[in-house]
């Protein structure tokens, strides 16, 4: 079973794509953007345990090409992040058709809901111990 859609295309010499720049695909990514995707994907753990029992669906993005928020639910978003760790390259995107925004947040506001719930750990800790 594929993971992505089979080309529909692949092999054929009238492929549209076939005059497309490919020069840089499948380029591995350098140690320190492979560490950065790494750090995302376990970041991405802590905040879909946390998040989701608030009802969170998953992350909103700003899309840097189109300029439109992208709205990417828990397992898209690793799956892109895996894809990302093994061809070098983001997968091609699509606007999520009519998503509910109230049901994604951004990566800052996850990270921060991230650090208060750990920081409110921590001091209950701490008072425990005084």
């Amino acid at each position: 079973m594929h993971e992505e859609p089979i080309d529909p295309f692949a092999g054929d010499p009238a492929d549209p794509s076939a005059e497309l720049d490919d020069s840089g695909a499948d380029d591995p990514l350098t140690a320190a953007e492979r560490q950065d995707v790494l750090e995302d994907l376990a970041d991405l753990e802590i905040y879909q345990a946390l998040l989701t029992a608030i009802g969170v669906r998953g992350l909103v993005i700003e899309c840097e090409d189109c300029h439109e928020p992208h709205y990417f639910d828990w397992d898209l978003l690793r799956g892109n992040l895996k894809h990302l760790l093994t061809s070098g390259r983001p997968r091609v995107h699509e606007p999520a058709f009519d998503p509910d925004p109230d049901h994604y947040v951004t990566w800052e506001y996850a990270r921060g809901y991230a650090d208060g719930v750990h920081d409110a750990l921590a001091s209950a800790t701490d008072d425990n111990e005084g």
